[in-house]
């Protein structure tokens, strides 16, 4: 849990928040073994749209939280499908 709080600090600014760029760098950096590295401009804004729960165009730490269970639970399944 605190490996993910400081990887999230380490790419938000002193808001807390990450804006779309930085989410980008992100999931290319910290997430390439679970996640396609996100190259194209409509992958990343789906993305981040279906973060932005409450529309302001950062994502804040419950909802890159939202994100983190998400790659988790794909690869739990992936993890079974794989036995």
């Amino acid at each position: 849990m605190v490996n993910i709080i400081r990887v999230f600090h380490s790419y938000s600014g002193e808001n807390c928040k990450l804006k779309k760029k930085d989410l980008k760098e992100l999931i290319n950096s910290q997430m390439s073994s679970f996640v396609k590295q996100v190259q194209d401009t409509h992958t990343l804004d789906v993305i981040f749209s279906d973060l932005d729960a409450n529309y302001d165009r950062e994502i804040d730490f419950s909802e890159f939280a939202a994100l983190v269970a998400m790659v988790t639970s794909a690869c739990h399944v992936s993890f079974h499908e794989m036995q």
